[in-house]
């Protein structure tokens, strides 16, 4: 075994299985396509791939696509998403909720022969786990499986890794930027790299090739207009109804749609609920996650207006926000004239 830069590998000299797993899911799904290319022929390997949810599939399932003859290719990939995951009793694994394996009992049940199959499963048969979450070092099927795989680990980045991701991507794509807009970034959309992908690529379409600076960020990050968000639902909760029409108003000039504004209204007044729940005297492991996938900056607000307004205010907004939301999709008002009969009953 040997481990670096936090990734432990253990190898066989067919290296017919593979397990990768962490939070970071964007570098999880970059390597799984990249291993797919490494051991695929580009034009065969749709064909001769197999990809599993765990929950729906058994172990005589997985074997029999395991033994399965590639077609006009030296190897097939079967993928199983979610089977550690099953053995982690409680986890929030990724961006699902996934159930125990009931069968399992306290081992391992039908998946304990996983390993032996493994050890004469056919060397053109490549079999990769991935599970996007927190997998404890003693889940059992990973210590079962650890000595007969190599196991990449993808922990969720820390700011200043996400920082190195943004240089790195902006000069592949032969631009530049500049730190405080990087710092904002970061600030406004966290260390989720689906997220910052996205915002690099706006970006970079946006400068045409002259450095990405911080007013860039502020006009082109989707992320930005949430900082209009809690302005307004500070308005909204403090009764402030003129200073909330106007920045309703200015949401709407710039091309927002009601429905986005109606749906980032709710956002943020869960997140005021999320953070007044962080403020209780006992947390569970569940809302902690929960607290954990929000942006730096968007739970940093919520904090602020979660000890500025009560329960009940939050609640009274939220059936209005509901009533105006039924009303959009109804059909009985458009959505601007929902969004100001909303501001005028608050």
């Amino acid at each position: 075994m040997c481990c670096k830069g936090g990734v432990c590998c253990y190898t066989i000299s067919s290296r017919v299985l593979y397990i990768l797993y962490g939070r970071d899911d964007f570098s999880l799904s970059q390597a799984l396509e990249s291993l797919k290319r490494e051991k695929g022929i580009p034009d065969t390997i749709g064909a001769n791939t197999s990809v599993f949810e765990a929950q729906q599939l058994s172990f005589s399932q997985l074997m029999e696509a395991c033994s399965a003859v590639p077609f006009l290719s030296p190897v097939r990939i079967v993928v199983v998403r979610g089977l550690l995951g099953l053995f982690e009793e409680g986890q929030e694994q990724g961006r699902e909720r996934r159930r125990p394996l009931k069968k399992a009992g306290t081992g391992l049940g039908e998946w304990g022969q996983l390993a032996s199959y493994v050890e004469k499963m056919p060397p053109t048969t490549t079999l990769i786990l991935v599970d996007g979450g927190d997998i404890k070092h003693d889940n059992r099927l990973l210590k079962l499986l650890s000595p007969l795989a190599e196991v990449r680990v993808f922990p969720q980045p820390k700011r200043s890794q996400v920082s190195q991701w943004i240089y790195a991507r902006v000069r592949k794509e032969g631009a530049t930027i500049s730190q405080k807009a990087v710092d904002l970034l970061i600030e406004l959309v966290g260390c989720d790299l689906w997220a910052v992908s996205g915002e690099v690529d706006k970006l970079l379409l946006f400068a045409q090739g002259r450095q990405i600076s911080e007013n860039d960020v502020r006009q082109v990050s989707s992320f930005a207009r949430e900082i209009t968000i809690f302005g307004l639902v500070d308005a909204v909760l403090e009764g402030q109804k003129r200073q909330a029409q106007v920045m309703l108003w200015r949401l709407l000039r710039e091309g927002v749609s009601p429905s986005y504004v109606l749906t980032m209204l709710a956002r943020q007044l869960r997140l005021i609920v999320l953070a007044k729940e962080l403020e209780g005297a006992e947390v569970s492991g569940e809302i902690k996650n929960r607290a954990e996938n929000v942006p730096e900056y968007s739970l940093r607000k919520a904090l602020e207006q979660a000890r500025r307004y009560s329960f009940d205010r939050i609640k009274g907004v939220f059936e209005k926000l509901l009533e105006a939301d039924v009303a959009m999709k109804s059909g009985k008002y458009d959505g601007d004239l929902a969004l100001e009969l909303l501001l005028a009953e608050l």
